[in-house]
């Protein structure tokens, strides 16, 4: 457990969370990368079906142009 301090200035406790990533088809823990690797890990963007351009045009015309129904 860490001790931290709220927007109020009240001490909680904490138990820190493990975040992992796949690497070449195995998972590895972030906190073991090196500080560059890291930096770039927490930098990425990731891709959001919601925000894509033609997600709406799938959803629209996927279903209908099926040959299966």
């Amino acid at each position: 457990m860490q001790s931290f301090y709220n927007k109020d200035g009240k001490e909680i406790q904490r138990t820190p969370c493990q975040v992992y990533t796949r690497v070449m088809g195995y998972l590895r823990p972030v906190s073991h990368y090196n500080i560059w690797k890291k930096s770039e890990f927490y930098s990425r963007k990731y891709f959001d079906e919601q925000k894509s351009s033609n997600s709406e045009f799938v959803r629209k015309f996927a279903i209908a142009s099926c040959p299966c129904g």
